[in-house]
């Protein structure tokens, strides 16, 4: 997939888009196909319905490195009357130094669609306060994919899945923390599941004394590997499960389906998500403080956050969860897009069981006490 360098997409930007009241740029911290999202779908769609006005789509590139670049613009810029960009799309991270930075405008309020979003990440994003700063524009989320020919009864629960695990060496897999985060996904739902207070991990505040307390679950985790099979990464344990290698591990829901879609995965695979639980990510919409175009970006994410925009583009064009609660999508997805995001997963299974990753210093120590005490 192609990303474009920042070099290239801010030139692009200012040659493209003088500032003006009738321009509204877009900077998105994502993939290629997230800035064609915004170009091809989402733009023209908002240019329609506000005569006059040009959106103008730039990508910053993928992963959190894309969001930094985003951070650096806008901070660069802090002195400036106006920053370049109206709206912007960014990870958690970058979202929560934004915010402690003041360089992001408290619009939630101003947009209806912020009343449907029931996530507790768009309150907190890796133990920053970005209430009232963000709308996810989709919920990224880990699940177990199993082999429903070989594991007719999935793990309803960690403690579940240990005890199976042990009764069936070298058929779960998973890829560690090196190998993707699916994997790094999958230790933080361990960590939820046997080593205490999985609320404050998520929610702060952080107090480096609990790290002590997961001994026993790392512990029993090192023993649990020696019951399964470390895969290459996140495609890696869809391979292997495609060739049944492997019964059950955890993936990228998203990536599944967009599996499954391309015949790469048979309909017989299915997913799960046990308790406690198993974390994943969104991204956010989010508005910069000193943009000149505050009004239209507040109506462009709110459209971007709309029941149908939600299921027609988030939903059926990428496989993603919505950034709004799934239940107001009911009746905007055909029978068959609904069922096939929400049978195996159902909405309330990712009211109780969808986590947010930890706070920072607790996902940190984390993968410091899966080092020492798990993979050695």
């Amino acid at each position: 997939m192609r990303i474009l360098t920042i070099a290239c997409s801010l030139a692009a930007l200012m040659a493209a888009s003088p500032l003006s009241a009738q321009t509204l740029n877009v900077a998105t911290a994502g993939d290629q196909n997230m800035v064609d999202y915004v170009k091809d779908y989402l733009g023209p769609m908002f240019e329609k319905s506000h005569p006059g006005v040009k959106v103008v789509s730039v990508g910053t590139g993928a992963g959190d490195s894309g969001s930094q670049k985003i951070y650096e613009k806008l901070d660069a810029q802090k002195s400036s009357a106006t920053t370049d960009f109206d709206v912007v799309v960014i990870h958690q991270k970058a979202a929560g130094t934004m915010v402690k930075e003041g360089l992001l405008a408290k619009y939630t309020d101003k947009v209806d669609t912020a009343k449907l979003v029931s996530s507790e990440s768009a309150k907190n994003a890796l133990g920053a306060d970005v209430s009232g700063f963000v709308i996810p524009m989709f919920q990224s989320q880990t699940a177990l994919a199993y082999n429903a020919d070989l594991l007719k009864s999935p793990p309803n629960s960690f403690a579940e899945l240990r005890d199976w695990a042990k009764k069936n060496p070298k058929q779960f897999g998973y890829n560690g923390i090196k190998g993707g985060m699916s994997g790094v996904a999958f230790v933080a739902g361990w960590v939820y599941a046997f080593g205490g207070d999985a609320d404050r991990l998520i929610k702060g505040p952080y107090d480096p004394a609990v790290k002590a307390s997961w001994d026993g679950a790392l512990a029993d985790l090192k023993e649990f590997n020696k019951s399964v099979v470390i895969t290459p990464g996140n495609a890696g344990t869809l391979d292997m499960l495609n060739r049944g290698e492997i019964a059950i591990g955890p993936v990228w829901v998203d990536m599944f389906y967009s599996w499954q879609a391309d015949g790469k995965l048979p309909p017989n695979m299915k997913l799960k998500l046990a308790s406690p639980g198993m974390p994943g990510q969104p991204m956010y919409y989010a508005v910069p403080e000193k943009t000149a175009n505050r009004k239209l970006a507040e109506e462009f994410i709110a459209l971007a956050t709309s029941p149908q925009v939600q299921a027609d583009g988030i939903v059926k064009k990428f496989n993603w969860y919505p950034g709004i609660d799934a239940k107001n999508l009911e009746g905007k997805l055909d029978q068959a897009a609904w069922n096939k995001l929400f049978t195996d997963i159902t909405p309330s299974d990712l009211a109780k069981n969808a986590k947010s990753f930890p706070i920072a210093p607790y996902f940190n120590d984390i993968l410091e006490g899966y080092e020492k005490k798990v993979s050695n």
